[in-house]
């Protein structure tokens, strides 16, 4: 059963980020190897973990293009679904890289100053396909990398083995589906932390990429942590986590289907909700455990619920947004009525992955069909980034251009010798002074 506690009652660790152990040794041999050995190493490792290991990695845009027409054909609302979060996803994220100005200033008579953002040439997309095979990560990874205009978007996917029989590469036939309608360049079946070294360092049939992004497993997060600075990368991910801040108009059964939904990802996912009506908390309780008792991933739901799910009792609703900055979840929200309270906690919360406001806005929305990204930070890490969105394909650059007719380069010339001086380096000086 879920904790029911007051907010005086919460221990310093809750607001800590969570370690479940490292893997740092193993995945860092694993990298190694696949920068040395390529192939031969990703194939070794597909072998030794995944469920098959093809000859060939590449998986054919045929066999993509199949896939995407067979579920059109034998599951026509899955394959509509995608299409419509798919195009949300893009419209979304074309619209956040409408935000991004290139611009170009006149900061001083003669001194134009000015920024680009350009896309990455190649970027890396990872989705796993273990206990549940994420068939909405294809499109909130390869969306804004899309709206981006990244020229080359890889996929790497675990192995599947082809259903011919043949040694031919395959992957889970409905992330190849999205691959091809959320539109992939080229797809891998290669899976682990091996296909995240591959698309960091490439191999002799995987490209090279810029930038990598995509959930996966302590394996997968480690060596996105190590690959870092060879190439960018989203974040690293831990256990999802939903905190949710409710008032007395709260329905129950909407609230705790919204926490389930969360424990249900994982034993170690996070369900928390922040109230002041005690009555409210123990009502959400029992909906909890009504509603496990028919959820088909109740083993999983109930462990996350038990040892990491909790209510937290608060004097206020304003000690609960203190609390949620505190906790800077992945995903928050306010499930109260309209009006000038919601708006106040509105204003107070900031540390969050993603802000659901109002009942109808289900956390689950964002997960699948609403437009925003549900690739988010978690365990704290909301307090100084946001989620995956177009801008980790862009990079933000600089310009300088000159009229040297113009007092301004003479002025830029005169302070650069000066602080070269300070600083003892004279070919700055020199190299200033030569424009004057």
């Amino acid at each position: 059963m879920i904790r029911i506690q007051k907010a005086s009652e919460i221990e310093s660790a809750f607001f800590g980020g969570r370690d479940f152990g490292s893997s740092i040794d193993v995945v860092r041999d694993v990298l190694n190897d696949v920068r040395a050995n390529g192939d031969a190493a990703v194939q070794k490792y597909s072998k030794q973990f995944d469920v098959a290991s093809p000859s060939a990695l590449e998986i054919p845009q045929a066999e993509l293009k199949a896939a995407a027409e067979k579920m059109q054909k034998e599951n026509p609302d899955l394959y509509h679904a995608l299409c419509y979060s798919r195009d949300l996803a893009v419209r979304f994220a074309k619209k956040q890289r409408e935000s991004f100005d290139d611009f170009e200033v006149e900061l001083e008579p003669g001194l134009f100053t000015g920024q680009k953002n350009i896309a990455v040439d190649r970027a890396g997309v990872y989705v796993p396909a273990g206990r549940f095979p994420l068939v909405s990560t294809m499109v909130m990874t390869v969306a804004p990398a899309v709206a981006a205009r990244v020229k080359e978007i890889i996929l790497c996917t675990p192995p599947r083995k082809h259903p011919s029989g043949e040694d031919k590469a395959y992957a889970d036939e409905n992330i190849m589906a999205a691959a091809y309608i959320c539109g992939v360049t080229k797809a891998f079946a290669c899976g682990g932390s091996q296909a995240i070294g591959a698309m960091a360092f490439g191999t002799e049939s995987i490209p090279a990429v810029d930038v990598i992004v995509g959930p996966g497993n302590k394996f997968v997060a480690e060596a996105k942590k190590l690959v870092y600075g060879t190439v960018g990368i989203d974040m690293v991910a831990g256990p999802t986590e939903v905190f949710i801040i409710a008032d007395e108009s709260a329905n129950p059964e909407w609230v705790a289907a919204d926490l389930l939904a969360q424990a249900e990802h994982d034993i170690v996912a996070q369900p928390v909700l922040a109230l002041t009506d005690e009555k409210l908390a123990k009502r959400v309780s029992e909906e909890i455990e009504k509603q496990l008792e028919t959820l088909e991933t109740a083993n999983i739901a109930r462990q996350s619920i038990d040892n990491y799910g909790r209510i937290i009792v608060c004097s206020s609703l304003e000690e609960a947004a203190e609390l949620a900055n505190k906790k800077a979840p992945e995903h928050l929200e306010l499930a109260m009525e309209a009006g000038a309270v919601r708006d106040k906690i509105e204003s107070l919360v900031h540390n969050y992955g993603s802000l659901f406001i109002g009942h109808g806005a289900a956390e689950v929305f964002g997960d699948y069909a609403a437009g925003l990204n549900h690739t988010l930070p978690t365990s704290g890490s909301a307090r100084f980034t946001g989620g995956l969105s177009v801008r980790v394909f862009l990079k933000t650059v600089t310009t300088l251009r000159t009229d040297a007719t113009k007092e301004g380069p003479v002025n830029s010339a005169k302070a650069a010798g000066i602080l070269g001086d300070a600083e003892g380096l004279a070919g700055h000086a020199r190299a200033a002074r030569y424009r004057l």
